[in-house]
């Protein structure tokens, strides 16, 4: 039997990928896709490209029958929709905002939430019944440092990363439009960005006892594309460039869709994938991390749909073998 999974806020930008993967996954059937300014209306409406392939429309009502339901709304807004609908004690939940990732707000009601970051807390997620999904600046620079802080051995990390415009969602800003976006980059929440409280939650998780202080320095960057997240993390490290990457590669030898490159990596090898590629550069005394990911999919989407299949027992890759745009 299959599936029912239901969709709130399946007109943005992360609805709309969770769509196209959910209406191809073996063991899903879409129960309802729900918008409050679309409701009723065919979802090749708003998403053009699913012309031919499903014939689905948008629910004005949220479906009862749901085995699990992802939540797609924005910041804030997940927890005001479980506060105001009671949803069956059977129904999961996936939520991809950021309401529920930290430990200290993890909890409403009778749901508690576990952060879904597989390569970290895959035990966890297979028992759960609700996922609070990573951010996509805090996955890409989670899966970048991760090793280290398990070996002990992250210190100070200065951080710079370049995030596409699908990143800001689909409402339109100065920032957001094309006409500023088009041959332009800007740093934004410099040192202030809201992944960074995630991502220190989950450095000191797996660091051994008493390690640390490990800060992160983060400073964002939009840039003048569409999608992707491109991260390079910079510290102290004093092993030889052969025994950190096999701090990695041992890491990460049974997470599917994070790799180690022995090349230099680039953005178009991740879009449209929910793979993150890792490459390490060694100068001195200093080691480079560099990250690159989808932020629609291994950074929202994709990754919601990995953690549905480790909740429900499924083979983790199931329906995501999605194809990269190669060139």
């Amino acid at each position: 039997m299959k599936i029912k999974a239901g969709i709130i806020g399946g007109a943005g930008y992360t609805g709309g990928e969770l769509i196209r993967i959910l209406l191809h996954h073996p063991q899903v059937d879409i129960a309802f896709i729900h918008s409050k300014s679309n409701g009723g209306q065919p979802l090749v409406a708003v998403h053009g490209d699913l012309t031919g392939e499903t014939d689905l429309r948008f629910s004005e009502e949220i479906g009862s029958d749901a085995d699990v339901l992802f939540l797609c709304a924005g910041h804030h807004e997940a927890r005001s929709f479980l506060e105001s609908n009671a949803l069956s004690e059977s129904t999961r939940v996936i939520d991809l905002s950021q309401d529920f990732r930290l430990k200290s707000h993890a909890a409403i009601g009778q749901r508690t939430f576990v952060y879904g970051l597989p390569e970290l807390n895959r035990a966890a997620i297979q028992s759960a019944r609700n996922i609070a999904n990573p951010g996509c600046f805090a996955t890409a620079i989670q899966l970048g440092l991760l090793p280290l802080a398990k070996a002990g051995l992250l210190g100070e990390v200065h951080t710079t990363g370049i995030t596409g415009s699908t990143g800001a969602g689909q409402g339109l800003s100065a920032t957001a439009h094309f006409s500023w976006r088009a041959d332009n980059i800007q740093a934004y929440k410099t040192l202030t960005h809201q992944h960074l409280h995630e991502i220190q939650q989950s450095l000191e998780q797996i660091a051994p006892l008493g390690a640390g202080p490990h800060p992160v320095h983060f400073v964002p960057w939009r840039g003048d594309f569409t999608r992707g997240i491109y991260v390079s993390s910079v510290l102290r490290c004093e092993r030889s460039p052969e025994e950190v990457k096999m701090l990695y590669r041992d890491f990460y030898a049974d997470a599917p869709f994070t790799h180690l490159s022995d090349a230099m990596i680039d953005l178009k090898q991740v879009t449209n994938t929910n793979k993150c590629l890792l490459y390490l550069e060694k100068h001195g005394d200093q080691l480079v991390v560099h990250a690159a990911i989808d932020n629609l999919l291994k950074g929202a989407s994709g990754q919601a749909v990995q953690n549905m299949n480790l909740m429900f027992g499924l083979e983790e890759k199931a329906g995501l073998g999605l194809k990269g745009s190669g060139f």
